[in-house]
């Protein structure tokens, strides 16, 4: 038998931290091999044309980038840019029996509107004193994601406000959110941060709730969202030609099925479309789920994760119009667009689901990613006034699926696009644009199909719930450390994992390099 191929490292996945791992490591000389089951690297940062015969490139799973350090841009040279949404959310609903709406974007329009809807400026002040906050744990946050995992007790004093720390690491986020903000529609606009991808509930004690909104308000150090330009895919295929003008060398369609490893070498199977073969390594980097990895290594895996989100894709022929005559639709979709996600109807969703059940008011956010970036459509649609929109629906737990998806699909699916429907002037069906098949150009994903077409375990978009970002008995120095010194984690299911980051990459690569 012949020897098998040997590397310095060898990377298990070709989504995009294991292209930031590969681009790192080869730059430092080593001799790197990225696996790759699938027939294209990206994992879920992908961009796809996913409805026959129409030129729209969609951000086909991950969608919007924040936690992504530019240091990572630099330090690879990467060809990438993201581009700032005008408006930061809009939020539909009815008050008096009047349709109306909270906007949040430049100042002055953001008080106009928290005036128009709650009667006076308390509301706005107190939106101010809250995301002040969350702005200053942000800019101080945010830095050490590329450092060395520190202690709870060093971030603690790096933050230096006590009320902050206990707000965000202590306490369920929705006493803060309870202490902070009145109105149920603007604690609701608060505390959807706390919920992507995160079946919970404002007080749960877990505080998983708190790890993801932790999550969502850090990023850059400002909590910033942006449009990744040229879509998702943008920033992969950067990463992949960053990594192989580095050498790296980068295989699609071959799947790793086993490692085996002694702490200091190791040796990866692996099935291609030719034969299954053997590849011998210094040590492993595995860009995928704790889940896989402990299958890879045959071992005992870790308590199952469920996703809980519904993905829908969409390409419109024009956007629809509002019942709020007030502001215009393409403010409105130029941000988060937000539906049925008031503080108590997210509490009553969430409820509702955990008993097995629908939520009766599916809660939502819908993008228009072509309203800023308008380069993911072919030159006919975007003159012809073609949009994309993505929605990305919360508390849909992998349970409700589990019987059967298809048709539990379509029923959420119709629910959620029917609250949508309530605060427009036209169904959403009808602005719809149509394939060559002529088929309706909308796609939706449930967890149990992230789960097959991704590998991600229960659908989980974080492949777990999300840690704190400060050093536990387990965690290792930078957080991607398994119990194998020759086999690292460098996937969302790391510490300061999850998110299109690039983080768990970047640390996973400084843990072999021995930073």
């Amino acid at each position: 038998m012949p020897a098998p191929d040997r590397y310095d490292a060898v990377i298990v996945g070709g989504g995009h931290n294991g292209l930031v791992s590969a681009a790192y490591l080869a730059r430092a000389g080593q001799s790197v091999l990225v696996l790759e089951r699938l027939a294209a690297t990206g994992g879920a940062a992908v961009s796809t044309r996913p409805f026959d015969g129409v030129d729209a490139r969609l951000s086909r799973y991950s969608y919007l980038v924040s936690l992504l350090p530019r240091k990572i841009v630099r330090d690879l040279g990467l060809d990438f840019a993201v581009r700032r949404r005008t408006v930061s959310s809009y939020t539909p609903t009815v008050r008096g029996g009047r349709a109306t709406g909270l906007l949040v974007g430049e100042d002055r329009a953001t008080r106009e509107s928290f005036a128009a809807l709650t009667g006076s400026d308390r509301a706005y002040e107190a939106w101010r004193r809250f995301y002040g906050m969350t702005r200053h744990v942000a800019g101080r946050v945010f830095p050490t994601l590329t450092e060395p995992l520190p202690t709870r007790d060093a971030l603690r004093e790096r933050i230096g406000d006590e009320d902050a720390w206990r707000a965000l690491f202590e306490e369920p986020i929705g006493v803060a959110v309870e202490r902070y903000l009145d109105d149920d529609l603007v604690r609701g606009v608060a505390l959807t941060d706390a919920l992507i991808g995160t079946f919970s509930d404002a007080h749960d004690p877990s505080l998983r709730q708190n790890r993801c909104f932790l999550y969502h308000v850090i990023g850059g150090g400002t909590g910033d969202w942006d449009v990744p330009v040229g879509g998702m895919g943008a920033l992969t295929d950067a990463l992949a030609r960053a990594a192989r003008a580095a050498g790296a060398e980068i295989r699609v369609r071959h799947e790793a099925t086993r490692i085996a490893t002694d702490g200091t070498h190791a040796e990866v199977t692996v099935r291609s479309p030719e034969a299954e073969h053997v590849v011998a390594a210094r040590r492993v980097l595995v860009n995928a789920s704790p889940q896989a990895l402990a299958a890879l290594l045959g071992e005992e895996p870790p308590a199952a994760a469920e996703g809980a989100q519904l993905k829908v894709n969409m390409l419109l022929t024009r956007l629809p119009r509002l019942r709020d005559r007030c502001v215009d639709p393409r403010e409105a979709f130029a941000g988060t667009f937000h539906i049925a996600e008031g503080y108590g109807q997210l509490a009553d969703a969430y409820r509702e689901a955990a008993a097995g059940r629908i939520p009766a008011a599916p809660p939502s956010e819908i993008y228009c990613h072509s309203l800023t970036d308008p380069s993911i459509l072919g030159p006919g649609l975007a003159a012809s006034g073609h949009h994309t929109l993505t929605l990305f629906g919360l508390h849909a737990p992998a349970r409700l699926f589990a019987a059967d998806n298809a048709a539990t699909r379509a029923r959420l699916l119709a629910a959620t696009l029917g609250r949508l429907d309530a605060h427009l002037e036209e169904p959403i069906a009808e602005c719809l644009a149509v394939d060559v098949n002529g088929e309706p150009c909308i796609e939706a994903k449930t967890p149990l199909d992230l789960e097959r077409e991704l590998g991600l375990p229960g659908g989980h978009i974080f492949h777990r719930d999300l840690a704190f970002p400060y050093a536990t008995g387990s965690t290792g120095r930078w957080g991607v450390e398994t119990r194998h010194a020759n086999v690292l984690l460098c996937g969302a299911g790391a510490v300061r994992g999850g998110g299109v980051s690039g983080v768990p990459g970047h640390n996973a690569a400084m843990a072999a390099l021995g930073r």
